[in-house]
């Protein structure tokens, strides 16, 4: 029997909504405590598993703002449809000269909404930022982008949303993951997934080597129980931080295609990687996640 996976209302690069059966099937049935993920993301990892608590963080104000807005009420489904269809005929009968125009207003005011508007107007969902913080995502040049059946989606997205958190204990928190993890009790369940080690940065997010390595210890040292998203390899490289890290506990990896990137050529299946600090039963509806060894050697391509 499949699982059915929402889609929260924002989106972004490497987005686990594909993945979410599979870290849902691996959590121990005896975990009673909060849920807590010191980088939330887009929420779609906690907003499927549903749990009765949860402590939701990251260090991108405006994805804690746009659901901090759910939570207190200020944002509605129904403010959402009628801010989208008027930005969204605006957008029609200007292009992209209106999607600038709201990009620059966001710059200025961080608007939520603004926020909403330009995750789902801009360049293939992607999030980023410049150093100094602005939004800079060129525009996707298609002015029909709001159409009603688009609206009508993501305002059922917010719905599901809003839904959802009001019926749970769900706190939001702008802070930085030694924060989060402070605020951890062996009671608790841990899901990191942090800005995979040298494949992304939007300044907000930005991760290096010395973050890899605190985020390893302080998990390590963790009397309670964790589960980490990273990537294992692709066709081309591999994470050297699993044989230097990570296999210090249980690794298991499945393949996933992301649909990232301006080029097809740039856009090609990756091993996932899930390590947890405890033994992990195998989902039953698909495939059973292969356990890497990790004293082989992966095929990797050379670039062409």
């Amino acid at each position: 029997m499949s699982i059915k996976i929402n889609v929260p209302p924002i989106k972004s690069q490497g987005i686990k909504t594909k993945l979410v059966p599979w870290i849902k099937s691996i959590i121990p049935a005896d975990v009673n405590g909060t849920w807590i993920e010191p980088f939330m993301g887009t929420g779609a990892v906690a907003f499927n598993v549903a749990p009765e608590r949860a402590l939701l963080c990251d260090t991108n104000p405006h994805l804690i703002n746009f659901y901090t807005g759910i939570a207190s009420g200020s944002i509605t489904p129904e403010k959402v449809k009628a801010f989208l269809e008027r930005e969204g005929e605006q957008l029609l009968a200007q292009g992209e000269a209106h999607y600038y125009f709201i990009r620059e207003r966001f710059n200025a005011e961080q608007a939520p909404l603004d926020f909403l508007f330009l995750n789902r107007a801009g360049f293939n969902g992607m999030i980023r930022f410049n150093r100094k913080g602005g939004f800079n995502i060129p525009f996707c040049r298609k002015p029909q982008r709001f159409a009603q059946s688009y609206v009508t989606k993501i305002t059922n997205q917010v719905a599901w949303v809003s839904k959802l958190i009001k019926a749970k204990q769900f706190t939001f928190k702008c802070q930085d993951f030694n924060a989060t993890l402070a605020e951890a009790s062996p009671s608790d369940m841990i899901y990191c997934d942090p800005p995979y080690i040298d494949r992304h940065v939007d300044y907000y997010n930005g991760w290096n080597d010395a973050q890899e390595r605190e985020l390893f210890a302080k998990l390590s040292a963790f009397s309670g129980k964790f589960i980490l998203s990273t990537w294992h390899h692709n066709d081309y490289r591999e994470n050297d931080y699993i044989k230097a890290l990570w296999s210090q506990h249980k690794v298991l990896t499945r393949e996933h295609f992301y649909h990232v990137g301006g080029k097809e050529a740039n856009r090609s299946p990756m091993i996932e990687a899930l390590i947890t600090n405890f033994n992990a039963l195998p989902e039953t509806d698909a495939p059973t996640p292969m356990q890497y060894s990790l004293f082989a050697t992966p095929t990797i391509k050379k670039p062409q």
